[in-house]
């Protein structure tokens, strides 16, 4: 044994929590074990945030490495990591919290073929893929579902988070986003919608040219990230402890920090749901003209 974990002590280490949780509730945490595919912008900081609360048990997985275009965001992400694998590098300094940790990488991300495996023992699905990872999104959330795992959510959007959860016996992923037979623009449209039917991040987007579908890419920022992480961890505290309401879908929420604003949504039929129907078709329109250079902010 290491000096470090000599002197590491998991009751010490994570002692500031008891009183908003019990002394049993820290110990059912710590029993505990989350999966999160991605470990990039929501992804690592979703990792070292759930540590911090005491999780004992990880499966993570990304297939990338960190590169100089994710520091405004990405927690793993420096000088000392560029050209590192990210789920190498989180895992590391998730241990750096905890020594004790039991973490399980896949190292080649996650697909159809490895689902099962990534998620045996899972008490909790965190969703941290990149937007436009639909596939690999769709294929982890199905398997989710019928294998009984509670999956969250939470996008960064503006500088606020608009946060889902899927919960066993209750409207499933496909069943709210209705991506199925969607080209990739339709799926990122519905996908989008379908997070924030709010969308209270439109109205102060600064540069929208910087919104480049064809490149799959877009603007970011590390406050949205830090949001996303606090959220889900609180709803995962829920979740896992049995204790507090859990809102979700066709139930859904977004707080936008720039805005000063919380909405509750709700979209029963999720996608299919008349309004939510409007709004795609605004979306649509406002793609098209956002691609030949139409697109201005309202702010």
């Amino acid at each position: 044994m290491s000096d470090t974990n000599a002197t590491f002590s998991y009751d010490d280490a994570f002692a500031r929590n008891i009183g908003w949780v019990t002394v049993a509730e820290q110990a059912a945490l710590r029993g505990k074990r989350v999966a999160i595919a991605g470990m990039g912008g929501v992804g690592g900081v979703h990792l070292l945030t759930l540590a911090r609360l005491g999780i004992g048990a990880f499966t993570i997985a990304d297939m990338d490495t960190f590169d100089v275009v994710n520091f405004n965001r990405q927690a793993g992400a420096a000088v000392s990591t560029l050209g590192q694998p990210k789920a190498e590098v989180m895992a590391r300094m998730a241990r750096d919290i905890n020594p004790e940790l039991d973490i399980r990488i896949f190292d080649r991300g996650v697909d159809a073929g490895n689902l099962d495996d990534f998620l045996a023992g899972a008490d909790l699905y965190v969703d941290g893929l990149d937007f436009f990872a639909f596939t690999a999104r769709r294929d982890t959330f199905y398997a989710c579902h019928r294998l009984g795992v509670p999956a969250v959510t939470a996008a960064p959007l503006g500088m606020g988070t608009a946060v889902l959860s899927f919960l066993p016996g209750h409207m499933s992923f496909e069943e709210y986003f209705r991506l199925e037979g969607c080209d990739e623009d339709e799926m990122a449209v519905r996908f989008l919608l379908g997070l924030s039917p709010a969308m209270l991040q439109r109205g102060y987007i600064a540069d929208p040219t910087r919104v480049d579908f064809d490149a799959r890419r877009g603007p970011s920022t590390v406050a949205a990230c830090q949001l996303c992480a606090g959220v889900t961890a609180t709803e995962a505290l829920k979740i896992l402890l049995g204790r507090g309401k859990v809102i979700c879908a066709p139930w859904g929420f977004q707080f936008d920090a720039y805005r000063n604003r919380y909405v509750k949504t709700w979209r029963p039929w999720g996608n299919r749901n008349p309004i939510q129907q409007i709004g795609l078709a605004i979306a649509r329109r406002q793609l098209r003209a956002m691609r030949r250079g139409e697109f201005r902010s309202t702010a």
